[in-house]
């Protein structure tokens, strides 16, 4: 899991990144906390081809689910 909360962009999309880097093949979870990281990990993970699923984690926290 990736905490991003707290970060703005493009803070999280780079820890993203990072984190493909890393373990490319793993499912991965990532917590953001606003809407821009949201968004911005969302549209980065489905064009390298990952399955997005945003689930609402309660004040304002999603937690983006990352599946191939």
């Amino acid at each position: 899991t990736v905490d991003t909360r707290g970060l703005s962009c493009p803070q999280p999309l780079i820890l993203f990144h990072q984190a493909l880097a890393e373990n490319a093949a793993e499912p991965l979870d990532v917590l953001v906390d606003n809407e821009a990281s949201l968004e911005n990990v969302t549209r980065a993970a489905e064009k390298k081809g990952w399955t997005v699923a945003a689930r609402d984690e309660g004040d304002g926290v999603f937690r983006l689910e990352l599946r191939r």
